[in-house]
């Protein structure tokens, strides 16, 4: 009775060995051998490269960089060709759901024509693998197909798409470096323009062109005055001691001295020195306010003259520097299918299958030697 109880135990391990484990392994190899569509693969390996084409000076200082691999480019190239965006655009423009849902016999590795844009993206991780240097920069992909043609196709439009952002990025990198120093040199030539303006409204209040020149002019006069005041008097302590009182060249000469420092008084009123001025505005505080003004001026043609460098030197430097995407392998064209791996993935199926009924069989002999 024992001895009966235990061969049906093994006929029923040797059935369910055949249900579990040798019926799915056939019916996986029949799939893959018959029904599975061949897979071609194209490859394609490019880097961001960035050329800085220095000026003749930089080149003899040995300040210069020729040209050197951008890990951070690669780096948004990397995240860029796992987007939504990307594999949207291209199905735009060359129909993946067409390329990759081509074998209708095959639901296992095909693409489901009705599948979503989420579903697209998931499909798309599984048939383009990227492989990323980072030390080196460089960016090798593997494309699948399910035709030597598709593949290829699929690893030009990519680098394609690449390089068209790698520019992009470049281009919009340019146009804000030109367009912030162009907006610097705009406010510098608003500033310049205010400056000139204020110190033109300035002379044309006070009516006079150089200040300086007017007040040197006042001075030279005063001086004059001065030195005929002092002849003046010279000219009075002679007569004095050689003529009578109410001689008339003794009084001509008195008269001639009172213009004189009348004068005097006057000319200082118009320089500040005395009193508040003629015009109420001593010549002095005209002369200070008109240099504060040209100092004003001056700093901003200064300013203009140094954001008009700035702005010259952008645009140099959006003309010397650029990135490009170079393709050290240029997309291939299969002649022979890599994928699927056929004896791989039958292995695998067939050794996970024999693990799972293994531990299912032990669990089994364990509940039953413990009732």
């Amino acid at each position: 009775m024992r001895r009966s109880a235990r061969r049906a135990r093994h006929v029923l391990v040797m059935l369910s060995f055949v249900v579990f484990v040798l019926l799915p392994s056939t019916g996986s190899g029949v799939y893959l051998w018959g029904v599975a569509a061949d897979q071609y693969v194209s490859k394609v390996g490019f880097t961001v490269r960035r050329e800085d084409t220095s000026s003749p000076i930089e080149i003899l200082g040995g300040l210069t960089s020729l040209s050197g691999a951008s890990s951070s480019d690669t780096d948004v190239l990397y995240e860029f060709i796992q987007s939504q965006k990307l594999v949207s655009d291209m199905d735009r423009d060359i129909g993946l759901r067409r390329i990759w849902s081509r074998p209708d016999r095959d639901p296992v590795f095909a693409l489901d024509p009705e599948a979503s844009i989420e579903d697209m993206v998931d499909y798309w991780n599984s048939m383009v693998r990227l492989s990323y240097g980072t030390g080196s920069g460089l960016l090798e992909i593997e494309v699948r197909a399910f035709t030597a043609e598709d593949a290829t196709l699929i690893a030009e439009t990519l680098f394609a798409k690449s390089s068209d952002m790698i520019n992009e990025l470049s281009a919009i990198a340019r146009e804000d470096a030109i367009r912030y120093a162009r907006e610097e040199l705009d406010a510098a030539l608003e500033r310049l323009k205010q400056a000139r303006e204020t110190v033109t409204r300035f002379r044309n209040a006070n009516q006079l062109i150089t200040p300086e020149l007017d007040l040197q002019s006042q001075a030279g006069l005063l001086s004059t005055l001065q030195t005929q005041q002092a002849e003046t008097i010279i000219e009075i302590d002679l007569l004095r001691d050689s003529v009578r009182q109410g001689d008339p060249r003794l009084e001509q000469a008195q008269r001639r001295l009172d213009v004189i420092e009348a004068r005097i008084a006057a000319e200082r009123q118009k320089l500040g020195v005395n009193g508040s001025g003629t015009g109420d505005r001593p010549f002095a505080d005209i002369v200070g306010e008109y240099e504060r003004l040209v100092v004003d001026r001056e700093f901003a043609e200064r300013a203009y003259l140094s954001a008009l460098a700035a702005y010259d030197s952008a645009l140099a430097e959006a003309r010397r520097k650029s990135r490009y995407l170079a393709a050290y392998m240029e997309p291939t064209r299969a002649e022979t299918p890599e994928y699927p791996k056929r004896p791989t993935l039958l292995f695998l199926i067939s050794l996970f299958l024999f693990l799972a009924w293994s531990i299912l069989v032990l669990v089994g002999y364990a509940i039953k030697d413990r009732r």
